[in-house]
C-alpha cells in the first residue's frame, strides 16, 4: 500500500459512515421550487425544513412525487427532493434548509438524523445547516469547466469556498453557479482514480452488467482483464471506415473510435460512471478506498505513484467543494469529456460510434450517468418521462443479476433521441444554456468535416428564446468567439482530414451554423446585451464584441473560464496568445478572410500582465458581476492559489 492510497482511508476518531453518500446539492430553485441532489446508502424517510429570518417556513416528510429515488446499486440510491413550498420563498434573503434521515420503522417515534450528523462538512463554522439566497436579480455569479482531478494544479471549486465562506451579508451571496461543462472526465481517468471506483462499486454493490461487442462478456470479466488498468484502449473498438483526405492519398487503416489519447482507462461501465460522480462530489464515499491494486509493469506502478498524490491532493479539498455546491443554486451542461472525447464531433464519428454495440454501450452509459447526477437536478420535470424508464430498468438487477441488457439498450436508445437536454431559467436576466453535443448540424459536403455546434431547428429555438428580451445570459459550453489564430490551425487540420487530431470544433467551423448566429445577433427582436459564459478550451479569457449589421450593433461579452481544475500546456499557450496578437491585431488585413469582418472585437487583458497578454491560464472559477440592465460591471477570475486576476 502507498502512502498515498493508505491517506485515503477514514480517520479512525470519526463516528462511522453516514447515511448520505454525496450531498445534497442545491440544485433548480424558484419562489415555487427547491430541487435538492443526493446518494443515500439506503431508502430513509425524508424530512425537510425551511427557515427564513429565524421562522420555519417548511417543515415536512416528503414522500412520492416530491423525494424520487432510483435504485443503482445493494447500498446506492440516487434521490432527487423536488419540494413546492406551501408559500412561495422570499427573495434575497438567506434560507437555511436541513434534511432530516431517519430509517423506516414501523410505530414508534422516528430518529431524526440532520446534516449536522449525516453532512457536517457541508456547514460553514456558527451554523447547523447550509443556507442559500435567492436573488431577485442575477447580479453576481460563478462559473467554470473542466474539472479533471489528476491536473497538477489546486481545484478553482475549493477557492470559490473560501470566498463563499467570508460573505456574511445576504447580498454578497452569487445568484448561481453554472457549470459548463466536462463536470467529469469518463475519457481520461486517472489509475488511482479507477481504483477507487472500483472499490466503491465492490463496498455499494452497484449493479454489474453484460458487454456486447468486445472480449471481456460482462463488467466482471473487465474489472479482471489483464488490460484493464492502463490498456483500456486495446478493448476499444475500431473501424475500417476511411473518408479523410489523408487516407485518400497514404491508404486507409484501422482507425480507432475513440480518439482521446488517454483513454488507458476510459470509463465503460454504468457503475463506473456512478461512481465516480460520487467520488468527485463527496469526501464521504472514499473512506471505501484500500489497497492500491498489483499492476503488471514497472511503468505502470511509476505512473500511478505519481497520480497518487495528485489525486489525494483532490481528495483533501472535496470537503469545499461539496460545501460550495450545497450552498449555491447550480445548474450543470455537458461538455465532451462528460461523455468521450470528440463526441458527436463529425456525421462520420457518429455512423461510427453507433453503429458499434460496445462504442454505443460506452457513451449510453456516460448519457444514463449524466441523467441521473446531472440533468434531473436542471429541469426535474423536462426528465421525468427518462428518469422513471431508468427506474424500471435498473429495478431489475441485483449485485448477481447484471442490468437486462435489452431494456439498458432501449433506455440507450431513447436517451441519444432526446433533444431536450438544453434548458431556460426564467430570471432576470433570462439564462439560455445550450445543448451544442446532440443538436449538431452536420456536414453536407463530406461527414468527416467538423459538424456545426448547433443545427438549424436548434438555432431557431435558441432564437425564440431571446425574442423581446432586454438583455439575457448564453450558456455555450464551446465560446462562440474563440481564440482566431486557434480557430485557422484548426481549419487547415480540417482541410487535411484530420480535424479529430486538434479537437476542431468551434462555431465558425461550419458555414452555415456560422452565418445564422451572426444573423441571430443582428434581429431587431433579439436582446441588445448578450453574455456568453463558455468554458472548454482550459483556458481564459474576456472579449467585448460588437457585431457590425447596419443600424444595430448589440454589446455581446464573451466570458470564457477554463478550466476548474486543468491548465494549457503554458509555453505553448503563450506563444499561441502572442502569434494570434501578431496575426489577428485589430488592423490586420487577414482578418478580412475571416467572418470577423462583420464584427469588432476588443480583448480584456488579464490584470497583472505586463506584455499585452489576452489569455489567462490558470485552474480557477469565472465570476462576472452584472448591473441591473444584465451589463457586465466586473469579470475576473478567481484563481485556486487564492489570487484573483481581473480582465479589464
Amino acid at each position: 500500500v502507498t502512502d498515498s492510497t493508505a491517506q485515503n482511508s477514514p480517520d479512525p476518531a470519526d463516528n462511522g459512515p453516514s447515511p448520505i453518500l454525496a450531498g445534497p446539492l442545491l440544485r433548480h430553485v424558484t419562489a415555487s421550487r427547491l430541487a435538492l441532489w443526493l446518494v443515500l446508502r439506503k431508502p430513509c424517510r425524508l424530512r425537510l425544513t425551511l427557515e427564513q429570518d429565524g421562522e420555519r417556513i417548511l417543515d415536512r416528510e416528503l414522500e412520492e412525487p416530491e423525494a424520487t429515488l432510483v435504485r443503482v446499486g445493494e447500498q446506492a440510491w440516487i434521490a432527487l427532493l423536488n419540494v413546492q413550498p406551501a408559500s412561495a420563498l422570499a427573495h434575497d434573503d438567506f434560507i437555511h434548509y436541513d434534511l432530516g434521515l431517519a430509517l423506516p420503522e414501523e410505530g414508534g417515534k422516528p430518529d431524526w438524523q440532520w446534516l449536522a450528523t449525516t453532512a457536517p462538512h457541508l456547514c460553514y463554522t456558527g451554523h447547523s445547516s447550509p443556507a442559500f439566497v435567492l436573488k431577485a436579480r442575477i447580479d453576481r455569479l460563478y462559473h467554470g469547466s473542466c474539472r479533471r482531478p489528476h491536473s497538477g494544479c489546486d481545484d478553482g471549486l475549493a477557492q470559490v469556498d473560501q470566498v463563499v465562506a467570508g460573505q456574511t451579508e445576504r447580498a454578497g451571496r452569487p445568484a448561481l453557479l453554472i457549470m459548463t461543462g466536462d463536470q467529469i472526465y469518463a475519457d481520461d481517468v486517472a489509475g488511482p482514480m479507477l481504483h477507487a471506483i472500483h472499490c466503491l462499486i465492490d463496498a455499494l454493490g452497484l449493479y454489474p452488467e453484460t458487454l456486447a461487442g468486445t472480449e471481456p462478456g460482462d463488467s466482471h470479466e473487465l474489472f479482471r482483464h489483464p488490460c484493464g488498468y492502463y490498456h483500456r484502449d486495446q478493448l476499444l473498438p475500431e473501424t475500417d471506415i476511411n473518408e479523410d483526405l489523408a487516407d485518400r492519398f497514404f491508404g486507409g487503416v484501422r482507425k480507432p473510435v475513440f480518439t482521446t489519447a488517454s483513454a488507458g482507462n476510459h470509463l465503460v461501465t454504468l457503475a463506473e460512471v456512478l461512481a465516480m460522480y460520487l467520488l468527485v462530489w463527496s469526501p464521504e464515499p472514499w473512506r471505501h478506498v484500500r489497497d492500491a491494486p498489483v499492476l503488471a509493469t514497472p511503468e505502470d506502478r511509476q505512473r500511478y505513484e505519481t497520480e497518487a498524490g495528485q489525486i489525494e491532493r483532490f481528495r483533501v479539498g472535496l470537503p469545499a467543494a461539496a460545501r460550495v455546491l450545497a450552498q449555491i443554486p447550480t445548474y450543470m451542461i455537458f461538455d465532451d469529456h462528460d461523455i468521450t472525447d470528440d463526441w458527436n464531433l463529425s456525421a462520420l464519428w457518429e455512423a461510427t460510434a453507433y453503429e458499434h454495440p460496445f462504442s454505443r454501450r460506452i457513451i449510453g452509459n456516460a448519457l444514463i450517468g449524466y441523467l441521473l447526477c446531472q440533468a434531473w437536478g436542471n429541469q426535474p420535470a423536462a426528465v421525468a418521462g427518462l428518469i422513471a424508464q431508468c427506474r424500471r430498468c435498473l429495478d431489475q438487477a441485483d449485485t448477481s443479476t447484471p442490468v437486462p441488457a435489452t431494456a439498458q439498450d432501449r433506455l440507450i436508445t431513447e436517451l441519444l433521441a432526446f433533444d431536450q437536454w438544453r434548458f431556460t431559467l426564467a430570471t432576470t436576466p433570462k439564462v439560455v444554456v445550450l445543448d451544442t453535443r446532440t443538436q449538431r448540424w452536420r456536414s453536407e459536403f463530406r461527414r468527416s468535416r467538423p459538424s456545426g455546434l448547433l443545427d438549424w431547428e436548434g438555432l431557431t429555438e435558441f432564437q425564440h428564446e431571446l425574442m423581446d428580451q432586454d438583455a439575457v445570459i448564453v450558456v455555450s459550453p464551446a465560446p462562440m468567439f474563440g481564440v482566431k489564430l486557434i480557430e485557422v490551425i484548426q481549419r487547415v487540420f480540417t482541410w487535411f482530414g484530420k480535424p479529430l487530431l486538434v479537437d476542431a470544433e468551434n462555431w465558425m467551423a461550419h458555414r452555415g451554423a456560422a452565418s445564422v448566429m451572426l444573423n441571430i445577433f443582428g434581429h431587431a427582436r433579439t436582446p441588445q446585451h448578450f453574455v456568453i459564459l463558455s468554458g472548454d478550451v482550459h483556458y481564459s479569457f474576456a472579449y467585448d464584441v460588437r457585431v457590425r449589421r447596419g443600424k444595430r450593433q448589440p454589446r455581446i461579452w464573451q466570458i470564457t473560464s477554463s478550466g476548474i481544475k486543468n491548465e494549457f500546456p503554458r509555453r505553448l499557450l503563450d506563444w499561441l496568445d502572442r502569434l494570434n496578437r501578431w496575426l489577428y491585431a485589430s488592423w490586420s488585413p487577414l482578418n478580412w478572410f475571416t467572418k470577423r469582418r462583420r464584427m469588432r472585437i476588443k480583448p480584456r487583458l488579464p490584470s497583472g500582465r505586463s506584455r499585452g497578454e489576452r489569455l489567462w491560464n490558470h485552474s480557477g472559477m469565472g465570476e462576472v458581476t452584472l448591473d441591473e440592465q444584465g451589463r457586465p460591471l466586473r469579470i475576473r477570475q478567481l484563481n485556486s492559489d487564492g489570487t484573483t486576476t481581473d480582465f479589464n
